[in-house]
């Protein structure tokens, strides 16, 4: 069985009045420090830098161009209302019989079409030139622009020949320029032509006829 403990020793009972006691002793030496201690005041500090000028630019504000506006539309003419009123007119009788028969107007005349000849390309005897090809080249002239420059060649002509052997029309093939295309037209459409036939009658022939351009 425990003992009970002396009051008069028991430090319990007396903890509420040690705690205002030691309260109010710090107060005392609170207040006291504050009255009678000299104020410390701490050194402001001074901080030097280099200033640094900044040059502020004025921005000038743009102003934006408008546009003009386009010209009007020109005003659409209107015809004023007349005053006037027109006065009706009375057509007198004519001489014109309204139940006569009038006859049509004749057609008008139909055009004849031209109709191109045409011409074989192979028949039973081809065209040829009377004397040979040699008689088409004694009537070469040979340009003295190709004599010059040094051109030869074979120019190729295809040449229409009609039933009686003459060259109605010429064309180049295959040419070589420099005035030899046009001399040698020149020299098949001065030739006579034996005329082609086929089954025994002359008839229309294209053939192709080539001339040597030569240099002695």
């Amino acid at each position: 069985m425990a003992l009970p403990k002396n009051p008069k020793v028991d430090l319990k009972l007396k903890y509420r009045r040690t705690f205002e006691i030691g309260l109010v002793l710090a107060l005392l030496v609170l207040i006291f420090a504050f009255k009678y201690f000299p104020r410390v005041e701490g050194e402001k500090m001074k901080i030097e830098a280099p200033q640094e000028l900044v040059d502020v630019e004025d921005i000038v504000n743009t102003k934006q161009e408008t546009a003009p506006p386009p010209p009007p539309k020109p005003p659409i003419p209107i015809e004023a209302p007349s005053d006037e009123v027109l006065e009706d007119v009375e057509l007198s009788e004519t001489e014109l019989d309204v139940n006569e028969q009038v006859a049509a107007p004749p057609p008008p005349p139909a055009e004849e079409e031209e109709v191109a000849p045409q011409f074989f390309v192979a028949v039973e005897e081809m065209p040829e030139p009377i004397g040979g090809i040699e008689a088409i080249q004694k009537r070469i002239v040979y340009p003295e622009i190709a004599k010059r420059a040094g051109v030869q060649g074979r120019v190729f002509v295809k040449a229409f020949v009609d039933e009686n052997g003459n060259v109605i029309k010429a064309e180049i093939i295959k040419g070589i320029g420099a005035g030899c295309d046009e001399a040698a037209i020149k020299a098949v459409m001065a030739t006579k032509f034996k005329p082609g036939r086929q089954r025994g009658k002359p008839v229309k022939v294209q053939v192709s006829i080539p001339i040597l351009f030569k240099l002695k």
